[in-house]
């Protein structure tokens, strides 16, 4: 399983009116075309607004699969530019049903592993003037994912994408994005999910306190 850069994006947040109301969002990223170091939280010259949901360790890149760009293209309307979804990386041949919680990529100098599914927001929304936007990404499970990076380095646009090892468990991101949006019930697939010790902090809770539901319901 190989993947090839289609762009590298970056973009530090900006002030933005959201229904009357000032909001900060780093979601409006700009391709370059020079080497940028990849730290253990981002790319130099990229930063996040609410570190929250979409910072830190476990989400220092933002991958977008660039075969997604047709269906936002033809189905919704949507006039698209690379980083249009606020990515930090647009890639090519590695999708969610193709990806697994724990896979570890090396891409120029760092090495990466994947990490949850990105969580679509209002921000998309907002950007490109569609409301439904987060839904349509919900419903056709093309949400994108998120890269930690285990060793830091430099990584330019030509760079491959090569993959190195995988977890035994193979959780796709495909299939996490089906239980968080879809399949909500299934305990034995949420305990699953769990089982991977690779998957995000904020995804292990957010499943957990699935669980406990499930559990109290039962």
């Amino acid at each position: 399983m190989q993947g090839q850069i289609v762009s590298v994006n970056i973009g530090k947040p900006k002030e933005l009116i959201y229904k009357g109301k000032s909001i900060q969002t780093g979601i409006e990223k700009q391709p370059v075309d020079k080497p940028l170091l990849l730290t253990k939280v981002n790319f130099t010259g990229d930063g996040q607004a609410d570190l929250v949901n979409h910072g830190g360790e476990d989400k220092a890149v933002c991958v977008y699969p660039f075969e997604h760009y047709a269906y936002f293209s033809s189905e919704v309307g949507l006039s698209l530019f690379y980083g249009a979804f606020g990515e930090n990386l647009t890639l090519l041949g590695l999708t969610e049903e193709k990806v697994c919680i724990g896979d570890e990529f090396q891409i120029g100098e760092a090495v990466v592993q994947v990490s949850q599914p990105r969580q679509p927001c209002f921000k998309l929304a907002h950007r490109h003037d569609t409301k439904d936007l987060p839904l349509r990404f919900q419903e056709t499970g093309y949400t994108g994912f998120y890269f930690r990076v285990l060793s830091e380095g430099v990584v330019s646009k030509e760079d491959s994408v090569q993959f190195l090892r995988r977890h035994q468990d193979e959780i796709t991101i495909s299939y996490i994005n089906e239980v968080q949006y879809k399949d909500k019930s299934n305990k034995e697939k949420v305990k699953k999910i769990l089982s991977v010790p690779f998957l995000s902090e904020s995804y292990q809770k957010t499943f957990m306190k699935r669980l406990q539901l499930l559990e109290k319901q039962n």
